[in-house]
């Protein structure tokens, strides 16, 4: 592992924007899962007429619960082929109900000193007020479950709050955090 920076954290919080500034001030290529995912997802069988489906049987829950397994694998392909970068994952990349599929994307993650959770908040239920403004499109429940769920704080090595700061500012954390983290060590 070089100098990669990870990003997790709910829909919303930043993750491409901060991707991008880092990348910029870094001098690092940026690799984001949203511009990769669907070629990974193909790879081992995903379907979008069987998304689609699912969208109109199930609905958007069921979606996501069947994207599941090829977020792992995306996770997995991402870390395996891109190195010395920026990498934002899309919120649903660190956040698995199925503890084998946690298992591995935990894995993945291990050999990584810098995987930064991004939240407005350390008061939860602030952090998901805020999100539910920043997204309110999306279904009810799904950031407050990325935001909850243990995933996202199990696999973070650094947590940044962004409330009530510029993007240049919690990138400028978020450096901090990483220097302060590689001198530690």
């Amino acid at each position: 592992m070089g100098d990669e920076i990870i990003l997790i954290g709910p829909s919303g919080a930043g993750k491409s924007t901060q991707g991008k500034l880092l990348a910029r001030t870094l001098c690092l290529p940026q690799c984001s899962m949203d511009d990769l995912r669907w070629d990974y997802y193909r790879e081992i069988g995903f379907d979008e007429e069987k998304q689609r489906e699912i969208t109109e049987k199930e609905g958007l829950g069921a979606v996501l619960r069947y994207w599941k397994p090829f977020e792992a694998h995306a996770v997995e392909r991402l870390l395996a082929e891109h190195h010395d970068c920026v990498i934002d994952f899309g919120a649903g990349h660190s956040v698995f109900e199925a503890d084998d599929l946690f298992a591995r994307v935990q894995k993945a993650l291990m050999p990584y000193p810098n995987v930064v959770l991004l939240l407005p908040s350390p008061d939860l239920d602030e952090s998901v007020r805020v999100l539910l403004k920043r997204r309110p499109d999306l279904p009810p429940g799904v950031n407050e479950h990325f935001v909850r769920y243990h995933c996202n704080h199990d696999l973070a090595k650094i947590v940044i709050y962004t409330a009530g700061q510029k993007p240049k500012e919690t990138r400028d954390c978020i450096l901090k955090a990483v220097a302060d983290k590689a001198g530690a060590a």
